[in-house]
């Protein structure tokens, strides 16, 4: 063998293994998945089970119809299946069966090799194979990257764009959240919102009532149950305008109009917040009062029943 073509020979060696390595480089996940009909318009609840060396995972949501390129979802009775997904960080390719509506099969992930490299260039880095697969499941694509970075949000970065996904952060809902004068800049505070259900139309409705919560206050609200509709139901009760922190007091403690309502009752009318949560705090119920009427102690004032109380007098 002369030196060309032992040259030639060591080149197609060379990139053979080049070739082998970038197929394990970019290797599809596998896996299985099932669709079913969804309750929401237009969607269909899809979910991709993985199994790999870290063990068995399943992600379950609502998916768009319009996601599943070259399946027939209204097509009846029983039919194999091709379709693709295809986002920014990859591609599904599956295979099965659907059955009025429903069905099963499995699914082969293979990601784009030019999206951590562009996920990079706008600062999103950390990308690996497995990310890359939760990236292209919750369709964080490059717009959605881009959008976020230009909303100027503190602690944005990778894990922060996946979450937005699964919780539903958006460019709409931190527009409108700007819009009632919250700067709705932090990143965690952002997903908080979304997960306790702090909304642009709660931060409005309490404006109109007088209220000027900060963002910590409005997600201690929605975690305790101090809902604009609970706030007017203590209204009718007398309270209007309490102080947001007596609010979440009310609700930690179970001062409710039903509460006020059976103290009223009683002849305790309109106590203090303060009164009342010091009340709850230390057992001071309807039924406590009742019975000290039975064996005659009439016309105790709130601090005597509350000292009674805190001295183990049933």
């Amino acid at each position: 063998m002369n030196r060309r073509n032992l040259l030639l020979g060591c080149i197609v060696t060379a990139c053979c293994i080049a070739s082998l390595v970038v197929a394990k480089a970019t290797e599809t996940q596998k896996g299985d998945w099932t669709i079913q009909k969804s309750d929401a318009p237009g969607k269909v609840e899809f979910s991709l089970l993985t199994h790999n060396h870290h063990g068995n995972s399943n992600h379950e949501s609502d998916w768009p119809i319009s996601a599943f390129q070259g399946l027939d979802y209204s097509k009846p009775g029983k039919q194999d299946v091709q379709f693709t997904i295809t986002r920014d960080a990859g591609r599904f390719d599956c295979e099965g069966f659907l059955k009025d509506g429903e069905g099963a099969g499995i699914f082969h992930f293979s990601p784009d090799s030019r999206y951590v490299q562009e996920m990079k260039a706008l600062g999103f880095d950390g990308i690996d194979e497995d990310r890359q697969f939760s990236m292209a499941i919750f369709d964080v694509s490059l717009e959605f990257a881009r959008q976020m970075k230009a909303a100027q949000l503190r602690g944005l970065d990778t894990e922060k764009l996946i979450s937005f996904r699964i919780f539903g952060v958006n460019a709409d809902f931190i527009r409108d959240l700007r819009a009632t004068g919250l700067a709705a800049t932090d990143s965690e505070r952002l997903v908080a919102f979304r997960i306790h259900g702090v909304t642009p139309e709660m931060a409005k409705s309490l404006q109109q009532s007088g209220y000027h919560p900060d963002e910590e206050t409005l997600v201690a609200m929605r975690i305790h149950g101090a809902t604009p509709e609970w706030i007017a139901d203590l209204k009718k009760a007398g309270y209007d305008h309490i102080e947001l922190q007596d609010l979440i007091a009310f609700r930690i403690h179970g001062v409710s109009p039903e509460f006020i309502e059976k103290l009223s009752a009683l002849g305790y009318r309109h106590p203090q917040p303060e009164q009342l949560v010091a009340m709850r705090i230390h057992g001071v119920t309807p039924e406590f009062i009742e019975n000290l009427k039975s064996r005659g102690l009439k016309d105790l004032t709130i601090d005597q029943l509350v000292a009674m109380r805190i001295h183990g007098v049933d």
